[in-house]
């Protein structure tokens, strides 16, 4: 399901990737797991974006922890980008060359994370007042790596620091082959208004794809976005949780109970078939909470959803929702 592609022709490409749509799912710590960019991809997003994942977890044994999982796809998801964060060029290309056995089609380095635990150490947005250590990252990987390498930037680290245009530069100077850009701040976090303008700089002053990510709220912010900016595809995070059908530029209070219903059932086996049954019904309860946003559910029947360890009664509870809701409406 592609929207606005109607010939199947790339949008742009990434490096030497063709990429078919003009949405993308953010990487979401605790959300971008491989049952939600399967769905998210299902309903239109056009390139998905691992979590993140630290370098010094990958540079020791492999096992299959929380971090190496992070790493994992399905056979047919593509594109498919890699991210990685840390402080140290040499061992971002070290962790970058390890993963390069899981095929992925894009790595990409994260400097935009603004939590205390990783910007506070240089890495993640932290990278960002370190002009000679984003040179020396993309140099190495852009030289070394097989694969197109890309970056996810904010606009700086505070209003006094908004390098976004300088970083920017020194990335395509270095082989960078996009740039994704959130338009607010480290120290910003979620806060405030995101600036379009700045996107829009920094998508007339380099020559390869840029991403814009911010304030992303409905469908129609989509195209708002891409016309005020002129950025080649739209990053969307928050406002995706519990609502995969933006990336198809369908508005949520468009939809219909049963609709709401066959994503919640879509999503819950790709949480079963990964997870498991016990634990991907339990992981899938933070997701179910925003699928029901808006919805005014029976407390008795909300509070069996989000209580039970049954798949299969999770589903026929579901389902005498769905159909109580066709008879009230007449849908």
């Amino acid at each position: 399901m592609q929207v606005g592609n109607p010939a199947n022709l790339p949008l742009f490409h990434v490096g030497s990737v063709p990429v078919y749509g003009d949405t993308v799912l953010a990487p979401m710590t605790g959300y971008s797991d491989v049952p939600y960019r399967a769905l998210c991809r299902a309903y239109g997003s056009a390139m998905n974006y691992t979590e993140f994942v630290p370098v010094e977890t990958l540079l020791g044994k492999r096992s299959r922890n929380r971090f190496w999982m992070r790493l994992d796809k399905k056979p047919d998801e593509h594109p498919i980008i890699f991210q990685i964060f840390g402080n140290d060029a040499q061992r971002l290309l070290q962790a970058a060359q390890t993963i390069l056995d899981l095929e992925p089609d894009i790595i990409d380095v994260n400097m935009g994370c603004s939590t205390r635990k990783v910007s506070g150490r240089g890495a993640g947005v932290g990278m960002m007042p370190q002009p000679e250590l984003v040179a020396q990252t993309f140099s190495l990987l852009t030289k070394y790596l097989p694969v197109p390498v890309t970056g996810k930037i904010r606009l700086g680290w505070d209003a006094d620091q908004r390098n976004f245009l300088q970083i920017g530069q020194i990335m395509v100077e270095n082989g960078a082959a996009l740039i994704a850009m959130h338009g607010r701040t480290k120290t910003q976090k979620y806060g405030g208004k995101a600036d379009w303008d700045a996107i829009a700089q920094l998508k007339q002053a380099v020559p390869v794809p840029v991403i814009g990510n911010g304030d992303v709220q409905a469908p129609a912010d989509i195209d708002r976005m891409k016309t005020h900016t002129g950025c080649d595809a739209v990053m969307i995070g928050r406002a995706a949780v519990g609502n995969p059908w933006i990336f198809a530029r369908r508005d949520k209070a468009d939809l219909t109970f049963a609709d709401v219903a066959t994503a919640v059932r879509l999503h819950l086996g790709e949480m079963v078939a990964y997870y498991g049954d016990w634990q991907g019904l339990v992981t899938f309860r933070k997701h179910f909470k925003q699928y029901m946003s808006g919805y005014a559910m029976p407390e008795k029947q909300l509070a069996c959803l989000l209580r039970t360890e049954d798949v299969d009664e999770f589903l026929q509870v579901l389902a005498e929702m769905e159909a109580s809701t066709a008879l009230a409406t007449g849908q």
